[in-house]
Protein backbone atom coordinates (compact mmCIF):
# COMPACT_ATOMS: atom_id res chain seq x y z
CA UNK A 1 0.00 0.00 0.00
CA UNK A 2 1.32 3.42 -0.92
CA UNK A 3 2.44 5.66 1.91
CA UNK A 4 1.28 8.78 0.04
CA UNK A 5 -1.93 9.63 -1.70
CA UNK A 6 -1.97 9.21 -5.48
CA UNK A 7 -3.94 12.44 -5.86
CA UNK A 8 -2.02 15.32 -7.45
CA UNK A 9 -1.52 18.12 -4.92
CA UNK A 10 0.87 20.73 -6.34
CA UNK A 11 1.68 22.48 -3.10
CA UNK A 12 4.80 22.73 -0.98
CA UNK A 13 5.23 21.27 2.47
CA UNK A 14 4.50 23.52 5.39
CA UNK A 15 2.12 25.76 3.43
CA UNK A 16 -1.51 26.22 4.36
CA UNK A 17 -3.78 25.19 1.50
CA UNK A 18 -7.09 23.57 0.74
CA UNK A 19 -5.46 20.24 -0.16
CA UNK A 20 -6.31 17.29 2.09
CA UNK A 21 -3.93 16.74 5.01
CA UNK A 22 -1.31 14.03 4.57
CA UNK A 23 -2.13 10.57 5.79
CA UNK A 24 -0.52 9.02 8.86
CA UNK A 25 1.78 7.00 6.59
CA UNK A 26 2.87 10.18 4.81
CA UNK A 27 3.50 11.91 8.14
CA UNK A 28 5.62 8.95 9.21
CA UNK A 29 7.69 9.30 6.03
CA UNK A 30 8.12 13.03 6.61
CA UNK A 31 9.29 12.29 10.14
CA UNK A 32 11.82 9.84 8.74
CA UNK A 33 13.21 12.58 6.48
CA UNK A 34 13.43 14.95 9.47
CA UNK A 35 15.18 12.24 11.46
CA UNK A 36 17.71 11.66 8.68
CA UNK A 37 18.44 15.39 8.50
CA UNK A 38 18.95 15.50 12.28
CA UNK A 39 21.30 12.51 12.15
CA UNK A 40 23.26 14.29 9.43
CA UNK A 41 23.51 17.76 10.94
CA UNK A 42 23.53 17.05 14.69
CA UNK A 43 24.87 13.56 15.30
CA UNK A 44 27.00 13.18 12.14
CA UNK A 45 26.03 9.52 12.04
CA UNK A 46 26.32 9.05 8.27
CA UNK A 47 25.62 5.32 8.19
CA UNK A 48 22.40 5.90 10.16
CA UNK A 49 21.50 8.68 7.72
CA UNK A 50 21.94 6.39 4.73
CA UNK A 51 19.98 3.55 6.37
CA UNK A 52 17.11 5.92 7.20
CA UNK A 53 17.07 7.24 3.63
CA UNK A 54 17.06 3.71 2.28
CA UNK A 55 14.04 2.79 4.40
CA UNK A 56 12.25 5.98 3.43
CA UNK A 57 12.84 5.33 -0.27
CA UNK A 58 11.51 1.80 0.09
CA UNK A 59 8.29 3.18 1.58
CA UNK A 60 7.96 5.61 -1.33
CA UNK A 61 8.63 3.02 -4.03
CA UNK A 62 6.14 3.07 -6.90
CA UNK A 63 4.47 6.37 -6.01
CA UNK A 64 4.14 9.35 -8.36
CA UNK A 65 2.45 11.90 -6.08
CA UNK A 66 4.00 15.38 -5.92
CA UNK A 67 4.50 15.09 -2.16
CA UNK A 68 6.19 11.73 -2.55
CA UNK A 69 8.37 13.06 -5.37
CA UNK A 70 9.66 15.83 -3.12
CA UNK A 71 10.24 13.39 -0.27
CA UNK A 72 12.09 11.06 -2.60
CA UNK A 73 14.33 13.91 -3.74
CA UNK A 74 15.03 14.83 -0.11
CA UNK A 75 15.97 11.26 0.82
CA UNK A 76 18.27 10.99 -2.21
CA UNK A 77 20.03 14.28 -1.42
CA UNK A 78 20.74 13.20 2.15
CA UNK A 79 21.73 9.72 0.98
CA UNK A 80 24.25 11.17 -1.49
CA UNK A 81 25.76 13.34 1.24
CA UNK A 82 25.98 10.33 3.56
CA UNK A 83 27.70 8.17 0.93
CA UNK A 84 30.18 10.94 0.22
CA UNK A 85 30.98 11.29 3.94
CA UNK A 86 31.41 7.51 4.19
CA UNK A 87 33.89 7.68 1.27
CA UNK A 88 31.57 5.56 -0.86
CA UNK A 89 31.19 8.21 -3.54
CA UNK A 90 31.96 5.73 -6.31
CA UNK A 91 28.58 4.07 -5.75
CA UNK A 92 26.52 7.26 -5.73
CA UNK A 93 25.44 7.26 -9.38
CA UNK A 94 24.53 3.57 -9.33
CA UNK A 95 22.51 4.10 -6.14
CA UNK A 96 20.66 7.07 -7.63
CA UNK A 97 19.84 5.06 -10.74
CA UNK A 98 18.35 2.36 -8.52
CA UNK A 99 15.85 4.96 -7.34
CA UNK A 100 15.05 6.56 -10.71
CA UNK A 101 15.96 3.74 -13.15
CA UNK A 102 16.61 6.09 -16.10
CA UNK A 103 19.25 8.81 -16.27
CA UNK A 104 16.88 11.36 -17.79
CA UNK A 105 14.42 10.90 -14.88
CA UNK A 106 16.90 12.09 -12.24
CA UNK A 107 15.81 15.45 -10.75
CA UNK A 108 17.94 18.46 -11.60
CA UNK A 109 19.04 19.02 -7.99
CA UNK A 110 20.37 15.48 -7.72
CA UNK A 111 22.07 15.66 -11.12
CA UNK A 112 23.82 18.84 -9.99
CA UNK A 113 24.99 17.17 -6.78
CA UNK A 114 26.33 14.15 -8.65
CA UNK A 115 28.27 16.30 -11.14
CA UNK A 116 29.84 18.36 -8.34
CA UNK A 117 30.68 15.26 -6.28
CA UNK A 118 32.35 13.32 -9.09
CA UNK A 119 34.15 16.45 -10.25
CA UNK A 120 35.50 17.09 -6.76
CA UNK A 121 36.98 13.58 -6.49
CA UNK A 122 38.55 13.85 -9.94
CA UNK A 123 36.21 11.40 -11.67
CA UNK A 124 34.19 13.77 -13.84
CA UNK A 125 34.22 11.28 -16.71
CA UNK A 126 31.88 9.04 -14.72
CA UNK A 127 29.13 11.64 -15.09
CA UNK A 128 29.65 12.63 -18.72
CA UNK A 129 27.21 10.15 -20.26
CA UNK A 130 24.52 10.59 -17.59
CA UNK A 131 24.66 14.39 -17.80
CA UNK A 132 24.61 14.35 -21.60
CA UNK A 133 21.58 12.04 -21.68
CA UNK A 134 19.80 14.20 -19.11
CA UNK A 135 20.45 17.45 -20.99
CA UNK A 136 19.32 16.01 -24.32
CA UNK A 137 16.00 14.81 -22.90
CA UNK A 138 13.30 17.25 -24.16
CA UNK A 139 11.25 16.94 -20.97
CA UNK A 140 14.12 18.34 -18.90
CA UNK A 141 14.55 21.53 -20.93
CA UNK A 142 11.80 23.29 -19.00
CA UNK A 143 12.95 22.22 -15.53
CA UNK A 144 14.10 24.89 -13.11
CA UNK A 145 17.64 23.57 -12.80
CA UNK A 146 18.28 22.90 -16.49
CA UNK A 147 20.63 25.85 -17.02
CA UNK A 148 22.61 25.03 -13.89
CA UNK A 149 23.08 21.42 -14.99
CA UNK A 150 24.24 22.65 -18.42
CA UNK A 151 26.77 25.03 -16.84
CA UNK A 152 28.10 22.33 -14.54
CA UNK A 153 28.35 19.91 -17.46
CA UNK A 154 30.39 22.44 -19.41
CA UNK A 155 32.65 23.74 -16.62
CA UNK A 156 33.05 20.64 -14.43
CA UNK A 157 33.02 17.83 -17.00
CA UNK A 158 33.92 18.85 -20.56
CA UNK A 159 36.49 21.55 -19.77
CA UNK A 160 38.40 19.66 -17.01
CA UNK A 161 38.52 16.57 -19.23
CA UNK A 162 40.04 18.61 -22.06
CA UNK A 163 37.05 17.98 -24.33
CA UNK A 164 37.22 21.47 -25.77
CA UNK A 165 35.86 20.59 -29.20
CA UNK A 166 32.88 18.85 -27.61
CA UNK A 167 32.40 21.91 -25.40
CA UNK A 168 32.27 24.19 -28.46
CA UNK A 169 29.78 21.88 -30.16
CA UNK A 170 27.67 21.73 -27.01
CA UNK A 171 27.47 25.53 -26.77
CA UNK A 172 26.53 25.79 -30.46
CA UNK A 173 23.91 23.02 -30.23
CA UNK A 174 20.18 23.46 -29.67
CA UNK A 175 20.59 22.41 -26.03
CA UNK A 176 23.34 24.98 -25.59
CA UNK A 177 21.13 27.66 -27.10
CA UNK A 178 18.42 26.91 -24.55
CA UNK A 179 20.85 26.69 -21.65
CA UNK A 180 23.05 29.71 -22.35
CA UNK A 181 20.83 31.90 -24.56
CA UNK A 182 22.42 35.36 -24.61
CA UNK A 183 25.43 34.04 -22.65
CA UNK A 184 26.65 31.78 -25.45
CA UNK A 185 29.55 34.05 -26.37
CA UNK A 186 30.63 34.33 -22.72
CA UNK A 187 30.57 30.53 -22.37
CA UNK A 188 32.56 30.16 -25.58
CA UNK A 189 35.13 32.68 -24.35
CA UNK A 190 35.62 30.64 -21.18
CA UNK A 191 36.19 27.48 -23.20
CA UNK A 192 38.71 29.21 -25.48
CA UNK A 193 40.57 30.64 -22.48
CA UNK A 194 40.77 27.25 -20.78
CA UNK A 195 41.89 25.60 -24.02
CA UNK A 196 44.68 28.16 -24.43
CA UNK A 197 45.79 27.70 -20.82
CA UNK A 198 45.86 23.93 -21.29
CA UNK A 199 47.91 24.24 -24.46
CA UNK A 200 50.43 26.58 -22.81
CA UNK A 201 50.77 24.30 -19.78
CA UNK A 202 51.32 21.31 -22.07
CA UNK A 203 54.02 23.13 -24.01
CA UNK A 204 55.80 24.17 -20.81
CA UNK A 205 55.83 20.58 -19.55
CA UNK A 206 56.93 19.15 -22.90
CA UNK A 207 53.70 17.19 -23.36
CA UNK A 208 51.79 17.29 -26.61
CA UNK A 209 48.46 19.08 -26.04
CA UNK A 210 46.49 16.24 -27.63
CA UNK A 211 47.92 13.50 -25.49
CA UNK A 212 46.09 12.26 -22.41
CA UNK A 213 48.40 11.42 -19.53
CA UNK A 214 47.01 10.58 -16.11
CA UNK A 215 48.35 12.37 -13.07
CA UNK A 216 48.86 9.29 -10.93
CA UNK A 217 51.64 7.62 -12.96
CA UNK A 218 53.46 10.95 -13.13
CA UNK A 219 53.31 11.35 -9.38
CA UNK A 220 54.70 7.85 -8.85
CA UNK A 221 57.47 8.50 -11.35
CA UNK A 222 58.34 11.82 -9.69
CA UNK A 223 58.56 10.11 -6.30
CA UNK A 224 60.97 7.50 -7.70
CA UNK A 225 63.10 10.20 -9.31
CA UNK A 226 63.32 12.16 -6.07
CA UNK A 227 64.42 9.06 -4.17
CA UNK A 228 67.06 8.26 -6.77
CA UNK A 229 68.31 11.83 -6.66
CA UNK A 230 68.70 11.58 -2.89
CA UNK A 231 70.57 8.30 -3.28
CA UNK A 232 72.89 9.84 -5.90
CA UNK A 233 73.72 12.76 -3.64
CA UNK A 234 74.45 10.39 -0.75
CA UNK A 235 76.71 8.18 -2.85
CA UNK A 236 78.47 11.19 -4.31
CA UNK A 237 79.34 12.44 -0.81
CA UNK A 238 80.68 8.97 0.01
CA UNK A 239 82.86 9.04 -3.10
CA UNK A 240 84.29 12.41 -2.07
CA UNK A 241 85.24 11.18 1.40
CA UNK A 242 86.26 7.62 0.59
CA UNK A 243 89.55 8.31 -1.16
CA UNK A 244 90.96 6.65 -4.25
CA UNK A 245 91.02 3.07 -3.03
CA UNK A 246 87.30 2.32 -2.95
CA UNK A 247 86.61 1.58 -6.61
CA UNK A 248 83.65 -0.74 -5.80
CA UNK A 249 81.89 2.28 -4.26
CA UNK A 250 82.47 4.24 -7.46
CA UNK A 251 81.09 1.33 -9.46
CA UNK A 252 78.05 1.37 -7.23
CA UNK A 253 77.67 5.06 -7.93
CA UNK A 254 77.77 4.40 -11.67
CA UNK A 255 75.13 1.68 -11.28
CA UNK A 256 72.93 4.16 -9.43
CA UNK A 257 73.33 6.64 -12.28
CA UNK A 258 72.29 3.98 -14.80
CA UNK A 259 69.25 3.07 -12.68
CA UNK A 260 68.38 6.74 -12.51
CA UNK A 261 68.39 6.91 -16.30
CA UNK A 262 66.31 3.75 -16.62
CA UNK A 263 63.65 4.79 -14.12
CA UNK A 264 63.30 8.34 -15.38
CA UNK A 265 63.24 7.16 -19.03
CA UNK A 266 64.69 10.39 -20.29
CA UNK A 267 64.07 11.38 -23.87
CA UNK A 268 67.02 13.55 -24.99
CA UNK A 269 64.84 15.23 -27.59
CA UNK A 270 62.20 16.32 -25.08
CA UNK A 271 62.60 19.81 -23.61
CA UNK A 272 61.65 18.47 -20.17
CA UNK A 273 64.75 16.26 -20.21
CA UNK A 274 67.28 19.09 -20.52
CA UNK A 275 67.34 19.80 -16.78
CA UNK A 276 67.93 16.14 -15.85
CA UNK A 277 70.62 15.67 -18.52
CA UNK A 278 72.36 18.82 -17.29
CA UNK A 279 72.34 17.51 -13.73
CA UNK A 280 73.79 14.19 -14.82
CA UNK A 281 76.52 15.94 -16.81
CA UNK A 282 77.45 17.98 -13.76
CA UNK A 283 77.59 14.86 -11.61
CA UNK A 284 79.86 13.10 -14.12
CA UNK A 285 82.16 16.13 -14.32
CA UNK A 286 82.43 16.36 -10.55
CA UNK A 287 83.07 12.65 -10.25
CA UNK A 288 85.73 12.82 -12.98
CA UNK A 289 87.53 15.70 -11.26
CA UNK A 290 87.40 13.94 -7.89
CA UNK A 291 88.69 10.64 -9.23
CA UNK A 292 91.34 11.78 -11.72
CA UNK A 293 92.05 15.37 -10.67
CA UNK A 294 94.90 14.49 -8.25
CA UNK A 295 96.47 12.22 -10.88
CA UNK A 296 96.59 15.01 -13.48
CA UNK A 297 98.01 17.45 -10.93
CA UNK A 298 100.83 15.00 -10.14
CA UNK A 299 101.63 14.60 -13.84
CA UNK A 300 101.73 18.34 -14.38
CA UNK A 301 104.08 18.84 -11.44
CA UNK A 302 106.47 16.18 -12.77
CA UNK A 303 106.53 17.83 -16.16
Amino acid sequence: MSSCSSRQTPCSFGSVSSSPPPSSAALQTINMLDSAAEQMMVYRDFQAVFDTCQRGLEKLAGTEDYRCTELKTGFCILGIQALAELNRWDGVLAWVLQQYERQEDIPAKIMQMCILLYSKVGEAAEMQEAASVWLNCPSNCGSAGFRTVAELYLLHILVPLGRFEEAREFIASEVGGIAFAERKQAALNIVEEKAQQSQEAALRSGIHPGSEISAHPNSVKDAIIHKLEAMLRFLYRKVLTAGSGLFPLRRLFLIAVILYMLFSRLDPAAPSSFMWISKLCQLFKQMWRTTFGPYYQTLSQKE
